[in-house]
């Protein structure tokens, strides 16, 4: 693995490209470094065969997207492994199916870094860009992501919506609008499926996870995430 040192959180990157170094190269969080290189260490045994990529998780999509999509944090054989944001797992199947269905991804399947897909107007991000043990980053790695997600909003200066997946990623984004300056304009904002509300100049709507638990219970079908990014089309127009 790689002994990089401590990320410098003192700079300030320019451009999406300095942003994304930076970030691959984090070792911020002792335990989330300990685990993600673990699990790509050990790996799953359908996955032996793989090198996996076992560092943070950069932000990927098109850098003029006017979509900005926040999600948790990277999964231990899915992102952790392919080194893409929700790709090789069952949530990205999901996720990218739909995405595909909008227009937005050029395909409806993400399964490595270097299968061809494409984003178009959309960006995808996590609030914790290591994989944490049982899902479940502690507050003080979300606090020390925080300033990527901040970098991220900074740096896509031409987003217009945010879609939220999840109540985690739906406070991560608010926390990021916020610290942008940004101001809720009415009701305090509480995470719901297809809810939007406007802070600032971003239309912000939350989705359920598309979680491999969310998706077979029915919690989220094909056709609620489609109803969504419907949403996100129509909030673009506003």
């Amino acid at each position: 693995m790689s002994s990089a040192p401590i990320c410098p959180t003192s700079e300030t990157p320019s451009t999406l490209v300095e942003l994304n170094s930076i970030i691959v190269d984090c070792r911020l969080c002792e335990r989330l470094v300990t685990y993600r290189e673990e699990v790509a260490r050990v790996k799953r045994r359908a996955f032996l065969d793989q090198a996996y990529w076992g560092r943070p998780i950069p932000g990927w999509g098109d850098p003029l997207a006017r979509v900005w999509i926040v999600g948790l944090a990277p999964a231990a054989h899915g992102g952790n492994r392919t080194g893409r944001v929700f790709t090789g797992d069952r949530s990205g199947d999901f996720l990218y199916a739909a995405l595909h269905r909008a227009g937005f991804a050029s395909q409806p399947t993400s399964v490595s870094r270097d299968d061809g897909l494409h984003m178009t107007d959309a960006y995808l991000s996590a609030a914790v860009r290591c994989a944490p043990p049982d899902n479940k980053p502690l507050p003080e790695e979300f606090a020390a992501c925080r300033p990527y997600l901040d970098a991220d909003l900074r740096l896509l200066t031409q987003v217009r919506v945010v879609l939220a997946l999840g109540k985690i990623a739906f406070d991560a984004a608010i926390r990021a609008l916020s610290d942008a300056g940004q101001t809720v304009m009415g009701a305090r904002p509480v995470f719901g499926h297809n809810v939007a509300y406007q802070i600032g100049r971003y239309h912000l709507i939350s989705s359920y996870h598309p979680s491999q638990r969310n998706t077979q219970t029915g919690l989220l079908t094909a056709a609620m995430m489609d109803q969504v990014l419907a949403r996100v089309k129509e909030n673009l127009e506003l």
